[in-house]
């Protein structure tokens, strides 16, 4: 944010400082060539007036001389002066034979006709010149002309002198800019970051370092102190939550299982009609029990921060089906592996192998003898888990994941639970899962988590392996 905030000033900057070098480079380069222009054109009327005064007393030896110490004068510049008929009397340069016709030649045509001409032609060596042609009059009587000639380097050389000038100062100034920018941005992100950290630091389940409320604007010290407050009550009532449910898992624990031992002990006590009722009194208070224990288990979830990890599907799925095979061989149900490797996908610790347990569970609860639970994988680290028992409605499926549904001809003795763990651990991990038909009957839990190989860095919500084994 801190280069963003510095980059936005410079291109403010910058965009001002272009705004007004750039016009103001301009009018200085035009001014520049305008004094430059009107300098020759004063030179050359005031040759011109002393060349016609030379020429009507017929003093024409004193032409050269006018033309060569003016030459001398002024570096670079050339003076040609031609009579009325247009042929050559002095040339500062020298190069021209005395006595050459020039009339032909457009500026000096047009000053024996007694009108100057000012006009920017390219000299023999390439570069720009100015040429300022005026006719040695007097009133109407056209005597001669006269041409100076002056190179546009030093105009040139001015103008880029200025626009070096004009470039410096701008780097100055945005230099300037970037220093006070960087300290402003500096200035105003570092509560920011110092929030950041403790958002993270929030999201793991603690905050060691508070954001700093000490510096900043106004507005973020403000939103520092509020986030302060607010983390802190919520720390403290995560705290109060999870100590009610380890509090609770104690003294729930114990009267339910003190309950069920004294039921058990009634059983030699009562008539044998009873039993029946009796063993249905203990089946519930199993079921409480484990209810009980899934609340707390989703209380932990809710509570418990976990940063992902890879976990080698394939492994935790050959473990999980080999520890089911007895339990199911004793119902007549088969449990196999099927589908090419999936790999490693990011899960939270502890998190594929409860979600496993519990969909074998579920499948197993309502697979019918001789029948298989196939754990399948597929590519793009999908997991299916398939039952062959008489599956679910659809309407049934969109509700399966709420806490304590149970399905309305379900006879099991399950508590509602299990999905709404499994879809929280899944979405920790940072997957979904979906219900479905299964091909040829059954239900189809279909699990898609994200392959090892993209990176995943965020934290998400998580318990340990021993707190989700129920």
């Amino acid at each position: 944010m801190t280069v963003r905030l510095v980059l936005s000033y410079l291109a403010l900057a910058l965009l001002v400082l272009l705004g007004l070098e750039i016009p103001l480079g301009y009018l200085y380069a035009r001014g520049e060539r305008s004094r430059f222009s009107q300098g020759v054109e004063r030179d050359a009327s005031m040759l011109a007036e002393i060349a016609e005064e030379n020429i009507e007393t017929g003093d024409l030896s004193a032409l050269p001389t006018l033309a060569r110490d003016y030459a001398e004068d002024n570096t670079g510049a050339r003076v040609v002066i031609v009579d009325r008929t247009g042929h050559l009397l002095a040339d500062s340069a020298g190069t021209t034979t005395p006595g050459a016709p020039l009339a032909g030649e457009p500026d000096i045509a047009a000053a024996l006709r007694n009108r100057s001409t000012v006009t920017t032609r390219t000299g023999a060596d390439g570069t720009d010149v100015l040429a300022v042609t005026m006719p040695g009059s007097s009133g109407t009587t056209v005597r001669g002309a006269l041409r100076v000639t002056h190179p546009l380097t030093r105009v040139t050389d001015r103008e880029h002198r200025i626009w070096a000038v004009l470039a410096l100062a701008g780097a100055c100034v945005l230099a300037a800019v970037a220093l006070v920018a960087f300290t402003l941005a500096r200035w105003i992100t570092r509560p920011l970051r110092t929030l950041e950290r403790a958002t993270t630091q929030l999201a793991a389940g603690r905050l060691d370092n508070p954001p700093d409320a000490d510096s900043g604007p106004p507005e973020l010290r403000r939103l520092a102190a509020a986030f302060t407050h607010t983390a802190t009550r919520l720390q403290h009532l995560l705290q109060a939550q999870h100590g009610f449910a380890s509090e609770a898992s104690h003294q729930l624990k114990t009267p339910l299982a003190s309950l069920r031992l004294r039921l058990e002990n009634f059983e030699p006590h009562l008539d044998p009609r009873a039993h029946p009722s009796l063993e249905e009194t203990i089946g519930e208070v199993e079921r409480l029990s484990r209810m009980v224990h899934g609340l707390l288990t989703l209380a932990r979830l809710e509570n418990t921060a976990t940063t992902l990890e890879p976990v080698d599907a394939d492994a935790v799925l050959a473990e999980r089906a080999a520890m089911w095979e007895p339990l199911a061989a004793e119902q007549y149900v088969t449990v196999t592996v099927t589908g090419p490797a999936v790999g490693r996908v990011w899960a939270i610790p502890g998190a594929l192998e409860q979600i496993v347990d519990n969909l074998v569970a579920n499948a197993l609860r309502v697979s019918p003898p001789g029948t298989t639970v196939t754990l399948a994988r597929a590519p793009g680290a999908d997991l299916h888990v398939m039952d062959q028992g008489p599956g679910l409605p659809e309407a049934d499926r969109e509700r399966a994941f709420d806490r304590f549904w149970r399905a309305s001809d379900s006879h099991h003795d399950g508590t509602g639970l299990g999905l709404p763990i499994v879809r929280h651990l899944v979405h920790a991990s940072g997957g979904r899962i979906t219900l479905r038909a299964a091909p040829g009957g059954g239900l189809d839990a279909h699990v898609r988590l994200r392959p090892a190989g993209r990176q995943r860095h965020s934290r998400t919500t998580a318990t340990s392996a021993a707190d989700l084994e129920w």
